[in-house]
């Protein structure tokens, strides 16, 4: 009878702040799992990106590759494979933690929704694999690919676009986790009575 009344209440759950939470942590796990998949059963063809924003070979509007460099900022290009390949592992690696914990996340959700359980542990989960993309896709391309490696002077091998559009998604979401409603008291609420 408890576990019927509670899936009854998580149906009344759809609509409120930790349905849509919810679902923001669903995407962002859809997508950095199929990102991560991409990169590890397709390894070369984003590793030819991360070894063109590395080695600063197109920072240069257009040109072929390698013509008008700016020689003030070409100290910073690293032209070593092993560590081209050791950033794209980092990289992969990111994306693949992202995607579990934000997989576990979205499982703990769906208890707290249509189950007894609270949100405090899905919100802890969802908190850090968002963490996870935002520190990825904001410090890493955004920071550290776009300003230091001058991505943004790249026409061919600029991923400052897609990686502003990722890190708002993964915001977004750490966002509505951490409104304050009455909604993530849920699980707080039900445990004292399931006691009684």
């Amino acid at each position: 009878m408890n576990t019927h009344t509670a899936g009854e209440q998580g149906w009344k759950q759809l609509g409120t702040l930790p349905f849509a939470a919810a679902v923001f942590v669903f995407v962002n796990a859809l997508y950095i799992f199929l990102v991560a998949l991409g990169n590890i059963t397709d390894y070369g063809t984003n590793f030819a990106f991360v070894q063109h924003v590395l080695s600063m070979d197109t920072t240069n509007f257009g040109q072929p590759a390698g013509k008008g460099l700016d020689p003030d900022v070409m100290w910073r290009a690293i032209d070593n494979p092993v560590l081209w390949n050791l950033g794209y592992i980092g990289v992969i690696l990111i994306e693949s933690i992202a995607a579990i914990v934000l997989i576990i996340a979205f499982v703990d959700f769906m208890r707290a929704l249509f189950g007894a359980a609270g949100f405090a542990r899905a919100r802890r989960w969802a908190s850090l694999g968002l963490v996870l993309i935002v520190l990825l896709f904001a410090g890493g391309f955004i920071a550290v690919g776009g300003e230091w490696f001058q991505m943004w002077r790249s026409t061919e091998w600029n991923g400052l676009d897609p990686a502003i559009r990722n890190a708002m998604l993964a915001g977004i979401g750490l966002v509505l986790l951490h409104l304050p409603s009455p909604a993530w008291d849920k699980g707080k609420s039900a445990e004292p009575a399931s006691q009684h």
